[in-house]
């Protein structure tokens, strides 16, 4: 199932009895949400074209035509790329090779899908005028927030990335306006970093958060939503994929914030560069 679907299915516990019905509908019916408009929508779900607006907005589209603009590119792919390739018992090299590849190229590509340029932008404005930047993550995305930060020293950003719990919410009750904290968590519901972040908030600070695809309480705390696919359901996958499609939102702001700020930091890179090639 397509990540917007596979979203909207995970999340049907927690909506109300018409945003249900609402949800099977098109969950049912996804093929020709296409072709139709809100108004026959709402005659065919039994709902209304209200609830239909305030639905999309839940899953962070400006509306209906943005919603099914993105479901559109979604169920494009084609039909063997439709589901992603689990960890199998005596599998050889050669198709684990091959799944790991699959994977891989598909966690970007529904990524990518999902991007709101709006919000991109948005998010490399923040870290291009920020005073101090934070970066919140725990296991997998703790990685991922290294690598971010990392990035950020190379070309002079104020950063600091920290695993610890302590040590984050301590970082966050120093920001104040003009500074950024970004919370990096693939489910949107890491204790840890759900309290940094929102220490920030409360702080002043601009937020950021980055997961999955969908409504969560990491989310509900960022001024700036940020997404990947919704994509490892199982414990097997080991957070692979996932860790890509992060790594991969996080090279994209990275570079816009290269080319936005061009003549004030590749020079700082290129330094960065030869001096580590000077001293290691």
């Amino acid at each position: 199932m397509p990540g917007i679907l596979s979203a909207i299915q995970e999340q049907m516990g927690s909506m109300s009895r018409k945003e249900k019905e609402l949800a099977a509908y098109i969950i049912d019916h996804s093929a020709s949400m296409t072709q139709i408009g809100i108004t026959q929508l709402a005659q065919e779900s039994g709902s209304s074209t209200a609830t239909i607006s305030r639905f999309c907005k839940i899953f962070h589209f400006a509306g209906f035509t943005e919603f099914k603009i993105k479901l559109a590119a979604e169920l494009a792919q084609p039909p063997a790329a439709q589901s992603y390739q689990d960890i199998i018992a005596d599998n050889s090299l050669s198709n684990i090779v091959a799944a790991m590849e699959a994977n891989h190229v598909r966690s970007i590509t529904d990524t990518t899908r999902l991007l709101d340029m709006k919000q991109l932008q948005r998010a490399i404005d923040a870290i291009a005028a920020a005073r101090q930047i934070d970066l919140y993550g725990v296991a997998t995305s703790g990685l991922v927030a290294q690598d971010f930060y990392q990035k950020l020293i190379r070309i002079g950003k104020r950063s600091v990335a920290f695993s610890d719990p302590h040590m984050q919410v301590t970082s966050a009750s120093n920001l104040t306006k003009g500074d950024v904290a970004i919370g990096i968590s693939y489910s949107g519901e890491t204790t840890e970093t759900i309290a940094a972040l929102k220490c920030a908030s409360e702080h002043g600070a601009t937020t950021i958060s980055l997961t999955k695809f969908g409504t969560h309480t990491l989310t509900s705390l960022a001024d700036i939503c940020l997404f990947t696919s919704t994509l490892e359901e199982g414990m097997r996958r080991g957070d692979m994929a996932s860790r890509i499609a992060q790594l991969h939102v996080i090279d994209i702001i990275f570079v816009g914030l290269l080319s936005q700020q061009f003549d004030q930091l590749v020079p700082r890179l290129e330094t960065s560069y030869q001096m580590v090639r000077k001293y290691r």
